[in-house]
């Protein structure tokens, strides 16, 4: 143990930092063991200060991935706040095995891939123009935003009313658990969307497809069930079609209209512009849209933030009481550090196609450290979006409760913000 003059303090030295009021109040075993963790925090502290400006003890003569390590300097050379384990908090859709498929791709970050996310797994996925995700359904519920292009989405209820929309980039669609589900890419190139799941073990792969269902059915089932003859299903596929190219889909107008126009229009509205809405919050430093059960009904279990940071604004310090976060940056550079118990911190640098994860209830920020903005989303598996504000919660104490805990004086608490500020500018 070293202290703040380098040399190690003498045993007496401890015990002269405990005053006799503390000495009396309680057992010198806690207070003699408090104050060595005080020194050794102490220590440390200055050990990381003196690391993260650049010494002798930082420098790394062996191998290095210089790529992978410029573009995460906070993990390679941590801040000196950063202290003991909090676990994974960072991985990427670029490191993920991407499955290719004539007609498209697709790869997902899960809990094997990020194993502290067990509330949402996601999935990237691209489809060129005509191209399907085949008819299919799932053990859990789908929630989606398209990154780029154009698609036509149908899903149908269990009273048989159907439900088909076009949706493009920054819109979302909500498909429950079971329901079956399609997605076809449109004109021009065809599009790119994110899907996230309500359950970190999810797998693309683990889906109930049309093709398998028919496959495996009895030749006599087939003919008893759905009056096909032995020609109509010697035609049937016999493998997972999974994604595959087909003719461009007439208009939605004559596709609505050839399968019954209104009388089997679902009422519910699977689909939600979330690109073109008003920004719940917009502030110089940038912008955030959520949504959430309160104004997309359907969207029962997950919740979203779309945020938009200016170069140098932070998305403030705050945390979520009712889930962990799940993230995917869409655009710019970054950087977030998430606090837990026992002064556990760890910081990370992001860039686009990365996910980011912050565990239920942690203390966090996320701030644009790049010279473009940073465009996020935040998700989170539950039917509200909730956050606390660190300012806000420190502006709402009596001023001397403030000032017993942060050691602040009236004018400093002063110039605290009193008030939510999702965004702060740079």
């Amino acid at each position: 143990m070293i202290g703040l003059s380098g040399e190690k303090p003498l045993i007496s030295e401890i015990w002269r930092r405990i005053s006799r009021r503390n000495f009396f109040g309680a057992a010198p075993g806690a207070l003699a063991t408090a104050t060595l963790a005080s020194l050794t925090a102490n220590a440390q502290q200055q050990d990381n200060t003196a690391r993260a400006e650049g010494d002798h003890s930082s420098s790394n003569p062996g191998p290095a991935n210089r790529a992978l390590v410029d573009e995460n300097h906070s993990s390679s050379t941590p801040p000196p706040t950063d202290h003991g384990d909090i676990g994974p908090i960072w991985y990427s859709f670029d490191l993920a095995r991407k499955r290719v498929e004539e007609g498209g791709w697709t790869h997902e970050v899960t809990e094997r891939e990020l194993p502290p996310s067990k509330d949402l797994a996601g999935v990237n996925m691209r489809l060129t123009a005509g191209s399907f995700r085949e008819l299919h359904w799932h053990t859990a519920d789908e929630w989606a935003y398209m990154e780029y292009g154009n698609a036509r989405v149908s899903v149908m209820n269990p009273d048989g009313t159907m439900f088909l929309d076009d949706v493009g980039e920054g819109d979302l669609w909500f498909f429950p658990a079971g329901f079956p589900h399609s997605i076809q890419g449109l004109g021009p190139d065809g599009c790119q969307f994110l899907l996230v799941f309500n359950d970190g073990m999810f797998s693309e792969d683990n889906t109930f497809l049309l093709s398998e269902f028919v496959a495996h059915i009895p030749p006599e089932v087939l003919t008893k069930n759905s009056r096909l003859t032995p020609g109509d299903i010697a035609k049937l596929p016999k493998e997972q079609l999974y994604i595959f190219p087909a003719a461009l889909p007439q208009s939605l107008g004559a596709d609505r209209a050839a399968i019954g126009g209104n009388s089997v229009a679902a009422k519910q509205q699977y689909t939600f512009k979330m690109g073109s809405m008003t920004p719940t919050v917009k502030t110089a430093g940038g912008e955030v849209r959520i949504v959430d059960s309160r104004n997309f009904p359907v969207n029962t279990s997950i919740a979203a933030g779309l945020v938009r940071l200016k170069p140098g604004a932070i998305r403030e310090l705050h945390w979520h009481p009712n889930a962990s976060e799940w993230q995917f940056w869409l655009a710019g550079k970054g950087r977030m550090t998430v606090v837990m118990p026992e002064g556990r911190a760890r910081t990370m640098d992001f860039n686009a196609n990365d996910v980011g994860f912050v565990p239920a209830v942690a203390g966090h920020y996320i701030e644009n450290t790049g010279n473009t903005d940073v465009v996020f989303l935040e998700m989170f598996k539950s039917s509200q979006f909730v956050d606390f504000s660190l300012n806000n919660w420190i502006g709402r104490m009596p001023p001397e409760m403030a000032t017993a805990h942060l050691n602040l004086s009236e004018d400093a608490l002063k110039r605290i913000p009193a008030e939510k500020q999702p965004i702060i500018g740079g």
